[in-house]
């Protein structure tokens, strides 16, 4: 780990990630959950679209630290995650 890694921004920004990445997999688990209580389409996007952004949020920083990805590669993928994410939340407010 290079010295620049261990900041405290740096840290601050790992909790926060992880925290993220609990707090969005937690609601992409309830939405899940009532999807298959109620096999309700809308709820089913809404999980798939929490989880993409959850996903998305979480993603730049691990590939760029785990597989070596330039930060802006990583930056983009997140970015489109979230973007699908968003539609995806977006089309389950108009499924009947």
């Amino acid at each position: 780990m290079s010295p620049a890694a261990a900041t405290p921004t740096a840290i601050a920004l790992a909790v926060v990630k992880t925290l993220v990445l609990i707090v969005g997999g937690v609601i992409s688990y309830f939405a899940y959950k009532a999807y298959r209580r109620t096999r309700q389409p809308a709820l089913g996007y809404l999980s798939l679209g929490f989880g993409l952004v959850t996903l998305g949020l979480v993603l730049a920083g691990m590939l760029t630290e785990v597989l070596g990805v330039p930060l802006m590669t990583g930056i983009l993928l997140e970015s489109l995650l979230v973007l699908a994410g968003f539609l995806v939340i977006a089309r389950s407010l108009y499924v009947t």
